[in-house]
């Protein structure tokens, strides 16, 4: 069974809601006109998710100020997000995503992890559900061009929004990417597969992992 419009929505609010410490960003928060368009372009992700209905759902950390801090979407820069990903057929300006301005962040149009994510997939002709541990951008005090490692707190805040994701597509394979996913599905029961993450000279491990596990999955 997957999630209907309402349902969709009510994630989307819910998102919208969350209450975050200053030195964390709800890039979906009410009341300002980017965000808005951040939240459109996580609705047609997820809308375009049940109309794909992935049997796989990859883990990541968190939002980067490169990243999904900017487009409102899991591992995806805005390189990705508006030139799309044509090998399997998502995103794009043509399937209705949005760039937003976001005074500041003007320069930032790619992420490393976002492409090295993106283009393995790509190769492997696979699409996953993607989702973050903590769905907001952790950053060092005072410096928005920043990330960080979410903290026990936001973990939990973060693993409630995982495990609605989770009942509303009920996947078949879970791949946690990096310590922090992998922490966060193991400490709550659930089965998962881990991979390194990408970051930090974690490339080569993490194609490889990547390629290991979603072969096993096909």
């Amino acid at each position: 069974m997957l999630p209907n419009d309402k349902q969709i929505d009510a994630l989307i609010t819910d998102l919208s809601r969350a209450r975050l410490a200053r030195d964390a960003f709800n890039q979906y928060a009410p009341g300002d006109g980017d965000n808005a368009i951040r939240r459109a372009n996580l609705r047609l992700y997820l809308k375009t998710m049940r109309t794909r209905a992935p049997t796989t759902l990859l883990v990541m950390e968190a939002p980067g100020y490169r990243g999904c801090r900017l487009t409102g979407l899991p591992v995806t820069s805005r390189k990705i997000m508006l030139e799309g990903v044509p090998a399997l057929d998502i995103f794009g300006v043509e399937a209705g995503f949005r760039p937003v301005d976001d005074a500041g962040f003007e320069p930032f149009y790619r992420e490393q992890s976002a492409t090295i994510v993106w283009t393995t997939l790509a190769a492997l002709k696979a699409l996953p559900f993607i989702w973050n541990a903590f769905p907001f951008h952790p950053h060092k005090a005072g410096q928005p061009q920043s990330n960080r490692r979410p903290r026990r707190a936001e973990i939990e805040l973060g693993a409630s929004f995982l495990l609605r994701i989770l009942e509303m597509w009920r996947f078949d394979t879970v791949i946690a990417v990096g310590n922090v996913a992998h922490e966060t599905l193991v400490a709550r029961g659930i089965d998962c597969r881990k991979v390194r993450h990408p970051a930090q000279g974690g490339k080569n491990d993490f194609v490889a992992g990547l390629k290991t596990h979603l072969s096993i999955c096909a």
